[in-house]
């Protein structure tokens, strides 16, 4: 069954946490599940940061293919939620002040474990994935066409979250998280909410616009 790209692409803004499938090495070839946050990249890649020492980190050097399993289910009835496996390689990425910057709105609480030392990112290179949307409504996509457009860069994301900050009223008013083309992570009262678009939009004039409607309609 056919399904439409952009069902997956909003279910990995909507999720926080992540279950990450890699290849143990002890016992060898079993498959070994973690539960981790993550933060989508422009590219909507799951970006992991995971401690040196930790037994998937040790599973991905040596093997850095892997499962990633996102699912929302608020209402607890997860045969019936939205849920998304996602096939590919990881690849560890430098921690640059843009990468850390991004990370740190989506995980704020993050930023103990950097001053560590020993944790580093990872992205996934998406090859597959699977999306179950409720019964009847599933189907597999390659993983270059969750979206064929080409991202945001990093540095035009922040011109717009910064331009819009000022428009946040105090602690419960809407902070941006990240922006693309087809819509914007918010935390809103303290969670974390994804605002869809209402078409894709593929330059700056059309973004601002969007933006606009998004904080009017969550300033209040």
């Amino acid at each position: 069954m056919n399904i439409p790209a952009h069902a997956p692409l909003h279910l990995l803004h909507m999720a926080a946490i992540g279950t990450l499938a890699t290849h143990a090495r002890q016992p060898e070839g079993f498959p070994y599940p973690s539960v981790l946050p993550f933060a989508p990249d422009p590219q909507h890649r799951p970006t992991i940061l995971v401690s040196r020492l930790a037994e998937h980190t040790h599973n991905l050097h040596a093997d850095p293919r892997a499962g990633f399993l996102v699912v929302d289910a608020p209402d607890g009835d997860v045969l019936s939620g939205q849920r998304v496996t996602l096939l590919g390689t990881f690849e560890p990425i430098d921690s640059t002040p843009e990468v850390v910057r991004r990370y740190l709105r989506y995980h704020p609480d993050a930023e103990r474990y950097l001053v560590l030392g020993d944790f580093t990112f990872w992205a996934m290179k998406l090859e597959r994935l699977r999306y179950i949307g409720g019964f009847g409504a599933m189907g597999w996509l390659a993983g270059a066409d969750l979206d064929p457009l080409p991202p945001l860069g990093l540095d035009e994301e922040n011109a717009l979250i910064e331009h819009f900050a000022v428009r946040s009223q105090g602690a419960d008013g809407p902070q941006l998280l990240g922006v693309d083309r087809y819509g914007a992570d918010l935390k809103l009262g303290g969670a974390r909410t994804r605002f869809v678009f209402d078409d894709v939009k593929r330059n700056t004039e059309t973004l601002h616009a969007a933006l606009e409607d998004c904080i009017e309609r969550h300033a209040n």
